[in-house]
């Protein structure tokens, strides 16, 4: 039995974890659930799934928790300080840290340092603070399993296969809903239309991550963390179908790919469980429902994010810092139409280029980053809001 800690319980990754754990009750149990804003469904799972903690982040709404729990002997915190606290706590065994973008960091490293492994799908901890966070794995002797699906199924595809050498990992992108575009239809692109993916339920950021490319671009930083990769080991292909998660090409040429329907639960099943794999119920892929697969280039000419990523991580250091923090400003002015959906990349390569670069950041620097670069990424987004 592994007792399981849920950071972000209540977004989409958190939500079908829950789904993960309730077919398995044998196997996997409700530690700790965790959200920032939404205390209504925090307090739903808590009573269904019956933690030993829940923290809201939010402390303003810490009174109506711990009032709903009350007859729930269920311990209630609040704020972010027990968001990085509850991660130490000597009865979890697996930490799933589903939290979206930069706030996964601290809990993440917090866990590490307890000892406690991690189920990753906050990709942003590597993004921000990949060296960082691997060097701490390896000192406290962590396992980080992946659960985005890309990573996943690399993950899967090099078991057995560690003293082989890899020649290159390639990441399938579905594309979004717009790789099909000119320069003059991304121009007039809407929240509304970006919010739309063609394959994938997914929170909000993420799916317009996906439709910007930064979503791509962030998980092959997060590979070369993951599996100690050079950047031009790890390629990126537009595969519409998203039925290939993710394949690995060996010193001899051959390749390894993981298929499988677009289900999260799959790979976070994975997690949970690895090394062994359980059975679930869950729908089968069928071969003669998609009798063409296909594969395309990306346009990083057009998705500027996706060389973007490239760029931060040749130069390494904070620069993937910055990009993180802007696109995280940038993604938020886009949802409240602020600013159009192009700008999302010019924020971004505004701060690449004019923010302070430091070459070997400490965590405080990545703190200090983060905070100046979304204070500029705020200006520029305010300037470009005149104009849009």
């Amino acid at each position: 039995m592994k007792n399981i800690a849920i950071l972000g319980s209540t977004g989409s990754i958190g939500q079908q974890a829950l789904e993960v754990i309730e077919n398995n009750p044998d196997k996997f149990s409700v530690e700790v659930l965790t959200a920032y804003n939404n205390f209504e469904l925090l307090i739903a799972q808590a009573k269904k799934y019956h933690p030993n903690v829940v923290v809201i982040g939010n402390e303003e709404k810490y009174g109506i928790v711990q009032e709903s729990l009350a007859s729930e002997n269920i311990k209630v915190y609040a704020g972010v300080e027990a968001l990085n606290q509850v991660v130490e706590m000597g009865s979890i065994d697996l930490v799933l840290t589903a939290m979206v973008g930069f706030a996964g960091l601290n809990p993440t490293i917090n866990a590490i340092k307890s000892g406690k492994h991690i189920a990753l799908a906050n990709k942003e901890t590597l993004v921000v603070a990949g060296e960082l966070v691997q060097r701490l794995a390896i000192v406290n002797k962590v396992n980080i399993l992946p659960v985005d699906s890309e990573h996943s199924a690399i993950f899967q595809c090099l078991a057995g296969e560690y003293m082989n050498p890899v020649e290159k990992v390639i990441l399938t992108c579905s594309g979004g809903p717009f790789h099909a575009f000119d320069e003059k239809l991304i121009a007039s692109i809407t929240p509304e239309q970006a919010l739309k993916h063609p394959c994938w339920e997914m929170g909000s950021k993420i799916t317009i991550d996906s439709a910007t490319l930064m979503n791509k671009g962030f998980e092959v930083i997060e590979a070369k963390w993951l599996f100690d990769l050079k950047p031009e080991q790890i390629e990126v292909v537009v595969h519409c179908q998203s039925i290939i998660h993710s394949m690995v090409q060996f010193c001899d040429g051959s390749i390894k790919a993981q298929l499988g329907l677009p289900d999260m639960r799959l790979p976070i099943q994975y997690a949970f469980s690895f090394p062994e794999r359980i059975c679930n119920s869950y729908p089968r892929l069928n071969f003669t429902d998609f009798p063409s697969l296909t594969f395309s280039p990306p346009k990083p000419n057009i998705f500027r994010n996706l060389a973007l990523a490239y760029e931060a991580l040749q130069k390494g250091g904070n620069l993937a810092c910055i990009l993180n923090a802007a696109n995280e400003i940038a993604v938020e002015a886009f949802l409240k139409k602020k600013i159009s959906f192009p700008n999302i990349w010019e924020v971004n390569e505004r701060l690449m280029q004019n923010s302070t670069f430091i070459q070997n950041p400490s965590l405080e620097d990545y703190m200090a980053t983060d905070r100046e670069a979304r204070a500029h990424a705020l200006e520029i987004v305010g300037i470009l809001e005149q104009k849009h």
